[in-house]
């Protein structure tokens, strides 16, 4: 991995983006696989629990807006289905192999360079966007879900596993759309509602012209400000683009909104990226 320069921190600030070839090993990128199979073949997801994740706001309400089991997925490992694309949460935490590629020197290296001074991890999730099946994630903002006062404050770690091509699902996004803010929020719900969450605004309707693909190779990172807006597409290929994700919150002069619907817990308060 060759060091990270100033010039691409600077093309970070100005795209809301950064890819960031051959950060990981293959090595890096087998260990997690197999570990993700090891979990995948001791993980019995209960039928009532195989919830979805969504950035369509009809379809979020509808799979997940009144399940326990999401709210509460915070300080746990469990699965999710997004339309067709399998993820699991809270694996920072939880298992060995990808807390320590979470905390690795080479990423709290990375954090320093980024001016992180108190940097918390929030969450993290494996995907599997499989062959054919792996579904679209639509145009979105990760501080939709993730809302911070100030805003600016999150910023995500994106890991390819695989390699992610146009064909088989890879990131696209709208350079420097992380300059005007967010327009919608996905928001806990008042008690006695008939969903455990709503949304606050509304995403406006982007021009596909707009965005622009990020293929990148096995063992690649890319950073991801909050408020950038991207999507990936479908899978059309005969090939998996699996990929591990996190997302870290600058914690210095930063409230969490408690509106979020991912909360610390006592048990998993949001550990430092550092330690």
């Amino acid at each position: 991995m060759a060091p990270v320069t100033q010039r691409q921190i600077q093309k970070f600030h100005e795209d809301g983006f950064l890819v960031l070839e051959r950060f990981f090993s293959a090595e890096e990128c087998d260990s997690m696989r197999s570990q993700m199979r090891r979990i995948v073949a001791e993980m019995e997801v209960p039928p009532h629990c195989r919830t979805a994740f969504s950035t369509r706001e009809e379809e979020q309400l509808r799979a997940q807006g009144s399940s326990d089991y999401f709210l509460t997925s915070g300080d746990k490992i469990r699965f999710f289905f997004e339309k067709g694309v399998l993820d699991e949460k809270a694996l920072h935490a939880y298992d060995p192999v990808f807390k320590q590629i979470t905390h690795s020197p080479k990423v709290q290296e990375l954090g320093r360079k980024l001016g992180l001074e108190r940097p918390v991890v929030v969450q993290s999730m494996y995907i599997f966007k499989q062959p054919g099946i792996g579904g679209e994630v639509t145009p979105h903002q990760d501080a939709t879900f993730l809302h911070t006062e100030p805003l600016g404050r999150i910023l995500g770690f994106w890991i390819a596993l695989e390699d992610a091509t146009q064909e088989n699902g890879c990131l696209w996004f709208i350079p420097g759309s992380h300059t005007n803010g967010i327009t919608r929020r996905m928001v806990r719900a008042a008690s006695g509602a008939s969903t455990c969450v709503e949304f606050v605004g509304s995403e406006p309707a982007y021009d596909d012209k707009q965005f622009i693909p990020l293929p990148i190779s096995k063992g690649g990172l890319i950073l991801i400000h909050g408020e950038v807006v991207h999507k990936s597409e479908l899978n059309s290929s005969e090939s998996s683009r699996h990929a591990f994700t996190f997302h870290v919150m600058e914690a210095k002069g930063t409230t969490w909104s408690k509106e979020n619907w991912l909360q610390p817990t006592p048990e998993l308060p949001f550990p430092s990226l550092y330690t």
